[in-house]
């Protein structure tokens, strides 16, 4: 059975009572999962609330005890691998082992300029991105100390204490559709892909591909889960679905045709259905009004 996620941007004016009043409802209302990007800002003006990833994640992991949840995805563009590690490691112990470690390059260009960081040109930013791949599944994995020598990072005789609860830490997943560089990176590191608003097709011809590379590299197809972060566009009456829909400036069919799930809640349900035919596990539906709590309220009723 589909695996029905929440996913909300942090960005977008997360702040403490919101997030507490969303965690509380995600675990109340069945969700398997509750996940948030890491970032600093949008992309483009105006700027708004951002709550701090890490400290949230931390909050969170005290504070309940069924869902899974991690970042979508923390970028080592602004964040240390070893730091990431070692907060990994931390959070997943106080949740009992319910972190996903979602891991990403960085991308937004805006927010790297504004806060000081180098996001770097694509090529050196897929490098670094390997690089502290590396880096944290060979602290999270190894009991014994880590000597690595890159351009990026470097470790000369590392142990991470106390050791992770689970062996060898907690899930990596890796995001992206890209086959050349992300879909290696999932062979080689992670036990989740997590793909990005894609149609039926589409997602169906890289999760054959995938499973082909798995194979390739002596690894069992379903040793990665596959799951989808995308859009959903549902409001608890008429007047809110079409608010939400003339926030994008197109029609239904056209949201529906980047991949978002949106509409009625049959629309809805048929639309998950048909997704998980293909072979999807898990979806992230990404929820943008964080005060609209009542729609996410009719969205779990519908489809939980």
């Amino acid at each position: 059975m589909l695996e029905i996620a929440v996913m909300i941007e942090g960005q977008n004016g997360l702040t403490w009572p919101r997030w507490q009043r969303i965690v509380r409802l995600a675990e109340d209302l069945g969700f398997v999962g509750l996940f948030r990007s890491d970032h600093f800002t949008n992309s483009d003006p105006p700027d708004m609330e951002s709550l701090e990833l890490w400290t949230s994640l931390t909050w969170l992991a005290g504070n309940t005890k069924r869902i899974e949840f991690g970042p979508l995805v923390t970028p080592f563009s602004f964040r240390h691998p070893v730091h990431t590690a070692r907060m990994a490691a931390a959070v997943e112990e106080l949740s009992q082992g319910r972190l996903v470690l979602g891991l990403g390059a960085g991308w937004n260009d805006r927010e790297h300029d504004l806060f000081g960081f180098d996001l770097l040109e694509p090529k050196s930013r897929f490098d670094r991105f390997e690089e502290g791949l590396q880096v944290v599944t060979s602290l999270l994995q190894n009991d014994g100390p880590v000597t690595f020598e890159g351009q990026f990072y470097q470790l000369r005789g590392a142990t991470l204490l106390p050791r992770p609860l689970r062996p060898g830490g907690p899930r990596i997943l890796i995001g992206g559709n890209g086959v050349k560089r992300t879909l290696t990176y999932v062979v080689r590191f992670a036990s989740e892909w997590n793909c990005v608003m894609l149609l039926p097709d589409e997602f169906a011809r890289l999760n054959t591909r995938l499973s082909e590379m798995l194979v390739e590299a002596g690894r069992e197809p379903q040793s990665v889960r596959r799951s989808m972060m995308t859009g959903c566009v549902l409001g608890r009456d008429d007047a809110t679905l079409n608010r939400k829909i003339n926030f994008y400036g197109k029609t239904l069919e056209e949201i529906q045709q980047r991949g978002v799930v949106a509409g009625s809640s049959d629309a809805i349900k048929e639309q998950l259905e048909t997704l998980e035919e293909t072979g999807l596990q898990r979806i992230m539906l990404q929820w943008l009004d964080l005060d609209d709590l009542e729609s996410l309220e009719a969205l779990a009723k519908t489809i939980l």
